[in-house]
């Protein structure tokens, strides 16, 4: 069982890494529409937001079946909470925007830093 769970884990976090790329990725893309103020939420910026805030806790789910089997390592629930809440402020802010065009370079920029944010408290923290 330990040897699914580890598939699993791996699988889940390929795919965390796909919504983050797609997330930053769309930010990034839009660096030059801030300037010009012609900005706007992507598609792949909202599926990107949806697929890290579902693979992550997914990814917390199967730690928590490895370590009830006797594998792997206790997580930092704490470290977890606090990105649960970035990147559930990250999906409301693309949900609640995603129709608006243009948004504001300073929205787009809070999305940018937050997404950024979880990255440093993942790798960091």
């Amino acid at each position: 069982m330990l040897e699914l769970a580890g598939i699993l884990k791996s699988f889940l976090v390929v795919l965390h890494l796909v919504g983050l790329s797609a997330l930053l990725g769309g930010f990034l893309v839009q660096i030059k529409a801030m300037r010009a103020k012609t900005a706007e939420i992507l598609p792949a910026m909202v599926h990107g937001a949806w697929t890290s805030l579902l693979t992550g806790i997914l990814l917390v789910g199967v730690r928590e079946w490895e370590l009830a089997m006797g594998g792997g390592e206790a997580l930092d629930h704490s470290k977890i909470a606090i990105k649960v809440v970035v990147v559930l402020i990250i999906v409301t802010l693309v949900m609640l925007k995603r129709k608006q065009k243009p948004v504001s370079g300073a929205l787009l920029g809070t999305i940018g830093g937050l997404t950024l944010l979880n990255v440093v408290l993942a790798v960091f923290w």
